[in-house]
This record gives C-alpha cells, structure tokens and sequence, in this order.
C-alpha cells in the first residue's frame, strides 16, 4: 500500500482496506452524492460533482467490480448533477436513485424505477399549507423530489430553530400518510417506508456478489447504510466506512474506519487508492 493512502483507525477497517486492495475485482465501492461527492450548498439544484471527482471514479471504476452511487435524489438528477453519463472508464458505475427505487447502470444509459408511494403525492399537496399553519419560518422551502419530498430550513434566519421546530410536526404528517421522515443535514425528507441507503446498498452488494465493500458518506440518512456495512463484516465480508466530515454530523465520523475533509478529501482518497489498487 502507497504511504499517500490514508490509513484506517479500526482493525475492521484495516481488514477491509486490505480485502479490497487484495481482490479488487470483487469489490464494491459506494459513495452517497450531496456531502461527498459534492459540496452541500444551499439550493440543492446547483450541487454538481467536485471537479475532480469523475476523473478519480473513472481512474478506480475498471478496476472493481461496481462503483454505486446511493442518494436519495432521483437517479437521472444524480447522473446530470454528477456529469457521470457517457464517460470513458465508468462503465463500472450505478447511480441507485431514491434509495434504490430507480437504478441508472452506464452500460444502459437508462433508469429502472419501481411504482411510486401514493403517500408522497398526498404529501405533496399537503405540505404548503401544512407549513403555512406551523409558523412563520421565511426561508423554509420545499423540495421536489419525485419519489420523496423535502423541506429545507438552511436558508431560514434561524435554520437550527426552524429545523428543530418542524421536526416533531413533521414527522406526525408522515406517519399520517404512511411515509416516514428522514432528518439530515438541516433538511427534513418526508419518504416510504422500506426505502434507505442500506436497505439499497446490502441489496446491490449481494446482487453482485460482492468481496468487500467501502461505503462513503455525510449525513445521517447514510446511517443506515453504515450499518449495512457493519452488518456485512459480522457476516463475513470485510469493508471500509468512510466519512466525509463535517461540523454538522458527527454521528458518522464517530462509526467511521477513516474520515476525510468533506469531497475534496473524498476525491484525494479516491485517486490514491485507484493508484494503491493498480500498485497492489
């Protein structure tokens, strides 16, 4: 292993750095989208991928067995924000949309999705007025997103109050219409139930039949595919849990194997270890 790759902090994930370096082929690696691959900004409809993140997925790509992409956002949104479609060397990517409800492969270039929740449309219609009863909070907005939606309170006065405030009502309308809510990184996402990054990610990995596993992420809606992982090594298939830190979760780095500096840092251990994997 190159000195330049940084070491994990767990024997657990020590041994999974050292499965994946030894049998690359048979290794998948995930990474969650906004908060890893992408810097976290206000409108979430001016995310795109960090500059130099395709270049390091499509170095490391024919290398593995599978890069996935697991996010919440529908899977066509990921691909365009990511700049991923029709690249040399991703023929090896998966963009897992909504929790693995859509699935977009580059070899395809198309998205598979199954039948939406009807909750989410009752929702949709729902929520204006829902927030317009629950207080003034200006700046609170609502998100779009297809399968799910979200509110978001960054951009309220008081985003930690607004967030804070909401939640608890929230959660009562989702559990009214048979979703459930997803808080994260001063974002609430109304979703179905059933539908969560490691429910997604432990499906893919049996799909492909998997070695090992590195899973990357940010928020706490990747929790669960942390424990995805875990449950992945007690059940004998080694893996790697990687944060993208941040100040506003630290749930993720205090279950982490190693943390970087948010998608840069991600990149930067993305290019190194496809050039630990090539020198292995």
């Amino acid at each position: 292993m190159v000195s330049s790759l940084p070491h994990p902090t767990t024997p657990s994930g020590r041994d999974g750095l050292a499965a994946l370096l030894a049998q690359p082929a048979k290794a998948v690696v995930a990474l969650d989208f906004d908060g890893t691959l992408a810097e976290i900004v206000p409108d979430p409809e001016q995310a795109r991928a960090h500059p130099g993140a395709v270049a390091a997925l499509a170095a490391l790509a024919p290398q593995v067995a599978s890069i996935a992409v697991v996010t919440g956002r529908p899977a066509g949104v990921a691909v365009r924000y990511g700049g991923f479609a029709g690249v040399p060397g991703l023929e090896h990517l998966v963009v897992l949309g909504h929790y693995g409800a859509e699935r977009w492969d580059a070899v395809t270039g198309t998205v598979r999705a199954a039948a939406p929740h009807p909750g989410v449309a009752s929702v949709r219609a729902e929520l204006p007025g829902f927030l317009d009863r629950s207080g003034a909070w200006p700046g609170v907005w609502i998100e779009e997103k297809g399968r799910a939606v979200a509110v978001h309170t960054r951009r309220a006065q008081d985003p930690e109050g607004a967030f804070e405030a909401l939640r608890g009502p929230l959660g009562e309308l989702a559990v009214a219409h048979g979703l459930v809510l997803e808080p994260g990184r001063m974002v609430l996402e109304l979703r179905p139930p059933g539908m969560d990054k490691g429910v997604a990610l432990a499906k893919y990995v049996r799909e492909v039949g998997a070695g090992s596993v590195l899973y990357a992420g940010d928020d706490l809606g990747d929790l669960p595919a942390f424990a995805a992982v875990e449950k992945l090594r007690s059940d004998g298939t080694p893996g790697v849990l990687v944060c993208s830190g941040s100040t506003e979760v630290t749930e993720l780095a205090d279950r982490a194997d190693l943390s970087v500096a948010g998608p840069s840092g991600v990149v930067e251990f993305l290019t190194e270890l496809a050039r630990a994997v090539r020198e292995a």
